[in-house]
């Protein structure tokens, strides 16, 4: 099936897997006729990315000649100049009578399949825009005729940069974790400071390759070669990060890896096409006591990681170490792994994208904890039970810009909304509840009727005896809503700040639940309500694990995800995975990442206040959670502070708004008036003679301009 496209300079298609001979695109051909009702058009524009190995320039937009927004049908640039690849050029015919939008995007292509998968892409929420009558076309007499065709810049639409990590479509990211201290080797090198290289071998066996052990073999002896050059490489992308650096980032290893250092946390984020026939040589160098300055690090010890090691979705990997020279053990290494696989079928493209857009304007929000508030942690008997339809409308009444909610499966896959791991079930039906008369059990442990028919308890309630709900007959306050009826019941200008529900293992060992998920399997079934139900409602995800962060970040291009933190606490038991457990962790992990924020703990935000920089220098958004929350002069002080948007029990109690509404609702007011200009102007071009409205300049302008104004009001509101 053919997926990738590029267009000679005379503006047919070609298939590159077709084996026709490459057109020197500098090479003066003859100028070709304009079909009739379109324009040529050229697009230029100037790179300053260094690009990789199997990394091109291409576009997309809103036109069939631009793919409709299709990663797969997306067209391919090409370098203006043979050894210039700093602007890059692509000539084409676009439809005359209307405006064209349009983005750039860095982009790989699969040797293998042709499948095309997107590196990085423009984000801007108003795209670039190709008006009406701008065209090159100087035969025909029409549009308006330019001289060099501008230059764009890619990821710089007038000052402000958006060029973000892409999303999986077909490809595969294994991330290999190096924490805690990972390597156990002989007293003689213990001290030293090691080197990590992670190379990706080629396993697939054909007619033309050598066999395994051959492959092997040979990577033995790859060392001193440059990244990328071994020729049993496969096609992949790895890149890593020390969230030691204050500035982390995922960055091209080196020649000899990256150096681990004591109490570092090093991420390998390895992208591959085909991981079933991908194996992984780990390398470990390190410098001589001896070694003078400009000598390289030698070859200390190596080990290879198949794909039948990274079945599961994660996992934890204990691997001897075995010495280069003389093959001997010298010690053990621990990775721990976590393998990303996309979402399918594909439910994403490039018409807009908000994973890291948050409006200025959206500052100290007020969002309904667990709707209304926790409601087994106070003696209040005006209470609704939280996490339910009736607790989410309450604080919509009463002005919730947005309402947080945690989301976890059901024996039978289906999201609903759920705070606690436990649930108590009875065994009888009975007025009193005795010891004997109560199990707990997993509520993964029951389908989803289970859970709606069977007579359940919060694990207060089971503790303690005593039931506080006696609601059975309304509808709206029982426990277990599906996650899709609360996106179809609840007013849309209420956001939703969805948290995923995962259990982490503690710092001593334990684990908070026993998960039976696969956790690729456990997020796409939520993604995928989510991407179907969501409709134009604002939308943020976050979660306590970073693993899961990632998984929502990668599998999906449209909705924002924020790292959920921990903190220094004295409340709550610490985790084995330090990036939760503070503040500065979290920031590096969520930059590193490319998410939207963090949800910082209000108790160590109050403890330091300065935290609050951490994340706004660098650009991040921040939310913040906790029981602290829980009073209008803390709420007070923390919008002061800058926080974005503030989680807290009993809206109708806490908030001081004076007009109880969303601020989502008041900007969907303000950006009327533009959509009903935009309506006015595409009823009078049907009602009026094409050819005088597309002479007429104003009205030309006019519609440009309301096309861009509504642009706000029609795709923001997918957040």
């Amino acid at each position: 099936m053919q997926r990738w496209w590029f267009l000679e300079e005379n503006g047919e298609a070609k298939d590159p897997s077709s084996g026709a001979q490459r057109v020197d695109p500098t090479a003066k051909k003859p100028k070709q006729p304009t079909p009739a009702g379109d324009r040529r058009y050229t697009f230029r524009v100037l790179v300053t990315y260094d690009l990789l190995k199997d990394e091109t320039i291409a576009i997309t937009g809103s036109c069939e000649a631009l793919g409709n927004w299709d990663p797969e049908q997306c067209v391919q640039l090409r370098p203006e100049t043979e050894g210039d690849g700093n602007i890059w050029r692509l000539e084409t015919e676009l439809p005359r009578d209307v405006s064209v939008k349009y983005r750039y995007l860095i982009c790989s292509v699969d040797p293998t399949s042709g499948n095309v998968h997107v590196r990085r892409f423009e984000t801007h929420i108003v795209p670039r825009q190709v008006p009406i009558d701008l065209a090159d076309d100087e035969d025909t007499g029409a549009g308006k005729h330019r001289g060099q065709p501008k230059i764009d810049t890619l990821g710089d639409i007038d000052g402000n940069i958006k060029l973000d990590k892409g999303w999986l479509t077909t490809e595969t990211i294994v991330q290999f974790k190096f924490f805690d201290n990972p390597f156990s080797v002989k007293e003689r090198i213990k001290n030293r400071l090691l080197y990590v290289k992670i190379t990706t071998m080629n396993l697939r066996i054909n007619a033309e390759s050598q066999n395994l052990s051959a492959l092997l073999e040979e990577s033995l002896s790859s060392d001193t070669r440059e990244n990328g050059t071994e020729s049993t490489t496969t096609y992949s992308f790895t890149e890593v990060a020390s969230l030691r650096n204050p500035t982390a980032c995922y960055e091209q290893q080196s020649q000899f890896g990256c150096p681990y250092h004591k109490d570092d946390f090093l991420i390998f984020n390895v992208t591959v096409a085909e991981p079933e026939n991908v194996a992984y040589l780990v390398d470990l160098y390190t410098y001589s006591s001896k070694s003078k300055e400009d000598e390289p690090p030698y070859h200390l010890g190596y080990h290879y990681i198949l794909p039948n090691f990274l079945k599961k979705s994660e996992g934890v990997l204990e691997l001897p170490v075995t010495c280069a020279s003389k093959h001997r053990p010298l010690g053990m290494m621990r990775i721990e792994y976590l393998k990303v696989t996309p979402l399918l079928p594909a439910r994403c493209n490039l018409e807009r994208s908000y994973i890291r857009y948050w409006n200025k304007r959206w500052t100290g929000l007020d969002v309904g904890h667990r709707g209304s508030g926790t409601s087994f942690k106070t003696s209040d008997g005006n209470v609704i039970r939280e996490n339910t339809i009736a607790s989410l409308k309450k604080a919509v009444a009463h002005g919730a810009d947005m309402v947080e909610f945690d989301v976890q499966l059901s024996k039978d896959l289906v999201p609903v909304i759920y705070h606690d791991f436990d649930i108590y079930v009875s065994l009888k039906r009975k007025t009193t509840l005795d010891t004997n008369d109560m199990l707990e059990l997993p509520m993964r442990e029951l389908t989803l009727e289970q859970l709606r028919n069977m007579k359940v308890y919060h694990v207060v309630e089971g503790r303690n005896r005593e039931a506080k709900f006696f609601d059975e007959d309304l509808e709206e306050h029982q426990p277990f809503p599906q996650l899709a009826e609360a996106l179809e019941l609840i007013d849309p200008h209420c956001g939703f700040n969805i948290e995923i529900k995962w259990s982490q293992k503690l710092k001593d060992g334990r684990m908070e639940s026993e998960m039976v998920f696969d956790s690729n399997l456990y997020v796409d079934c939520i993604l995928r309500v989510v991407l179907e139900k969501a409709g134009n409602r604002r939308i943020v995800f976050s979660c306590f694990d970073a693993d899961i962060c990632t998984l929502l970040r990668l599998k999906q291009n449209l909705y924002p995800v924020m790292f959920l933190t921990l903190g220094v606490t004295s409340r709550y038991p610490s985790y084995h995975d330090p990036r939760c457990n503070s503040i500065e962790m979290a920031v590096r992990n969520a930059y590193a990442t490319e998410l939207l924020g963090i949800v910082a703990h209000t108790e160590d935000l109050l403890r330091d206040q300065t935290q609050v920089n951490l994340a706004t220098d660098k650009g991040l958004i921040i939310f913040c959670w906790g029981d602290d929350n829980n009073c209008k002069d803390t709420i007070k002080h923390l919008k002061s502070l800058g926080i974005h948007a503030i989680i807290y029990d009993k809206m109708d109690i806490y908030s001081d708004k004076a007009i109880k509404e969303s601020v989502f609702l008041v900007g969907a007011r303000e950006s009327q008036a533009a959509l009903l200009q935009q309506i006015n102007i595409e009823n009078r071009y049907e009602h009026t003679n094409q050819h005088e409205f597309l002479n007429d300049k104003d009205v030309r302008l006019s519609l440009d301009k309301a096309s861009t104004s509504s642009a706000l009001s029609t795709s923001t509101p997918s957040i």
